[in-house]
């Protein structure tokens, strides 16, 4: 071949290889629940999310540089969506149970918080067998919590369960219950510090116990390596100062606990 044609030939070479398109960039699709659970998600009158979990596992496809996608599914029906493939992993304030880790991997946590009895102000409420005798608790379905007061006051209080915490706030609100019994952060900078929350406070001290898992982490299938490709991420986030600036914006504390 002579060098002219040599040449030519080169240069559509190099024409193709600039032409060839870039690798598509991994989609890593996020199940989370359109119920509010301020200040760990909430959507907006626009449809958008918000909040600490939202920014954190938006940090954390940052940090494993895929891109993430975020699907809507009631709290429920979330781990049946996540077996069927609806979507690759749950960021929903899932804690870390036995009982759950028999059908799905986890994470390392990403934060962890105590439970907590809320109460109407006008009202003294000893958190004790003897003093929850005869009241009615309200909890969120499916829940560490609900699982809780079903181990440790059943028979001794009515338990009232709801779809959502934004429905068990209500009926707090209204007097269809006496106590709601969630997550401590939700409900101390979440619901006490909203309008609504104003004649309601806290009674007794922060729980923790086995039964309330070992904090929240991120739900995948078995067997599913992204697991691991998530624990990696949060230990970087934590060591590089992008967990910190994040927790800061919604915490006067440190939430990974």
């Amino acid at each position: 071949m002579n060098r002219p044609i040599l040449a030519a030939c080169l240069a559509v070479a190099a024409l193709a290889g600039l032409a060839a398109p870039a690798p598509a960039q991994e989609v890593v699709r996020i199940g989370t629940t359109p119920e509010s659970y301020p200040p760990f998600t909430w959507v907006d009158a626009q449809g958008k999310l918000n909040g600490f979990e939202i920014e954190i596992a938006d940090a954390l496809c940052a940090q494993m540089q895929v891109k993430c996608e975020w699907v809507l599914q009631s709290w429920d029906g979330i781990i049946p969506a996540l077996q069927e493939k609806k979507f690759d992993a749950i960021v929903a304030s899932m804690s870390i149970t036995d009982e759950r880790k028999q059908v799905v991997d986890f994470s390392d946590k990403y934060y962890d918080s105590p439970a907590i009895f809320i109460g109407p102000k006008s009202e003294t409420i000893d958190i004790s067998p003897d003093g929850l005798k005869g009241k009615t608790v309200g909890v969120q379905v499916s829940t560490i919590h609900a699982n809780y007061i079903e181990a440790k006051y059943k028979g001794i209080v009515t338990i009232k369960t709801y779809d959502t915490q934004e429905n068990a706030n209500l009926d707090l609100i209204a007097g269809r219950v006496d106590l709601l019994l969630a997550d401590s952060v939700a409900l101390l900078d979440g619901f006490l510090k909203s309008p609504e929350g104003a004649d309601f406070e806290a009674k007794g001290q922060p729980i923790r116990d086995p039964l309330l898992g070992a904090g929240a982490g991120i739900a995948v299938r078995k067997g599913d390596p992204l697991a691991t490709r998530f624990s990696e991420a949060i230990k970087a986030i934590r060591a590089n100062g992008v967990y910190k600036k994040i927790n800061d914006k919604y915490f006067s504390f440190d939430i990974y606990g």
